[in-house]
């Protein structure tokens, strides 16, 4: 199969390589094409590419290219990790809020709506052609904020599935805490993306949570970012983006005293590109682990080989809501658990939802519903409503005058606000 990286240039994607190297068996690839518009980013880490693959004897061809047209081609599944404006558009997502006294986070608040704006019209324009060029290919969206994109994609009809990588993550790291093969975990994982709580870990059917939190509590709130006091009373683990709302003052203030995380991975970058540069390098750098995306190569692995395969297994992606969530509208797009095949995903019925994660989980979902009417239609007032809507900002003249700020700062990627 050919297997297309639309943002392929980014140094993220020796990571993917890594999962297919490891992971061939479970996916075979006769072709892995990268699609980007930086020439330079894009030989590096395509030479990269070719010398990680010889290494493991892996036969796949690597193909570069600058447009999206040839580089879908034929293929018959497209991952897309691109970042409209590359770091220094999430230097700004990060920044700008903190000066309205609101959290600055690429995903999430006012810099997810802004990194929405910018990605989600270039990100259907990518879909079309590959609507042209590879019609029955799946559309296998990492790139943020995935619940709006990958709802954006299934408005127009695309076969689209959208992935993170906050479950796998934490059911590695339960699998280590509770000296198990991850293999033997199941999550209760239900939200939506960067908005979920595990309210369930099994370990071969077995309920494990309480005993789980009993014993590791304090670590585990220490990777979320949070105090254990939060793990122990709800009883659950929420994910790490869960701080961003229930300690937004205090990561405020910690924000304001450090540099913005786009300063800390674009310095990373430039190191990256030079080990790339570098004929010699064939293996994954350990710099990479603290770029972000653990466990994404083999995330994505999982669910292409899945959606080609027709395997039938259990995977936590984002898909339409359907009836699972019966509070939400069936457009929706949520993250739980689903049965991956063929056709794609069907979410399994999750258990009741209480009304604490109800409540946030059916306020963030309205708003990405109008981050997403802002980000095809575009106009001020409607970022105004979405900034509104959202329980991180929610305020009348601060959503008003974020609004303002946003378009300004964003103008170059926004053709309707030239």
């Amino acid at each position: 199969m050919k297997l297309a990286v639309v943002g392929g240039g980014s140094t993220y994607t020796p990571e993917l390589i890594d999962g297919f190297a490891r992971l061939r068996e479970e996916l075979p690839l006769s072709e892995i094409a990268l699609v980007d518009p930086d020439a330079h980013r894009l030989s590096l880490v395509a030479g990269m590419t070719r010398r990680m693959l010889a290494r493991a004897g892996h036969p796949a061809a690597v193909t570069e290219h600058a447009s999206v047209g040839p580089g879908v081609e034929g293929a018959g599944a497209v991952l897309l990790q691109l970042r409209v404006g590359g770091q220094a558009a999430r230097d700004v997502d990060e920044t700008l809020p903190l000066e309205c006294g609101c959290v600055g986070q690429e995903t999430t608040g006012a810099g997810g709506l802004a990194k929405a704006l910018r990605t989600v019209p270039v990100v259907l324009e990518i879909a079309e052609e590959v609507r042209r060029r590879a019609p029955g290919a799946w559309i296998v969206d990492f790139t943020n904020p995935v619940g709006i994109v990958t709802r954006a994609l299934l408005d127009e009809g695309h076969r689209a599935i959208g992935l993170c990588n906050v479950a796998i993550g934490m059911q590695r790291r339960f699998a280590a805490l509770l000296g198990v093969p991850w293999q033997s975990i199941g999550l209760g994982h239900v939200g939506l993306n960067h908005l979920t709580w595990e309210r369930s870990v099994t370990v071969d059917g077995r309920e494990v949570l309480p005993a789980l939190l009993e014993e590791h509590a304090s670590s585990i709130a220490a990777e979320v970012g949070l105090p254990e006091w939060i793990l122990r009373d709800l009883g659950v683990v929420p994910s790490y983006y869960l701080r961003y709302f229930y300690e937004h003052d205090n990561v405020v203030e910690e924000q304001r005293v450090k540099p913005s995380r786009a300063a800390e991975v674009a310095a990373m970058e430039q190191t990256l590109l030079g080990i790339y540069a570098d004929p010699a390098s064939d293996t994954k750098p350990d710099l990479l682990g603290k770029r972000g995306g653990a466990y994404y190569s083999e995330a994505a692995v999982a669910l292409i080989a899945s959606l080609a395969g027709d395997r039938g297994d259990v995977q936590v992606v984002n898909a339409r809501n359907g009836g699972t969530l019966p509070f939400l509208p069936p457009e929706a797009v949520i993250e739980v658990p689903a049965v991956i095949g063929a056709s794609g995903a069907a979410p399994l019925p999750v258990p009741a939802v209480e009304p604490l994660y109800r409540g946030l989980i059916a306020n963030v979902s309205a708003y990405e519903e109008l981050a997403l009417d802002a980000a095809r239609n575009g106009g001020e007032r409607r970022v105004r409503d979405a900034l509104l809507a959202h329980p991180l900002v929610g305020q009348a003249d601060l959503a008003t005058g974020l609004a303002t700020r946003l378009i300004a700062a964003n103008r170059a990627h926004l053709p309707w606000a030239v």
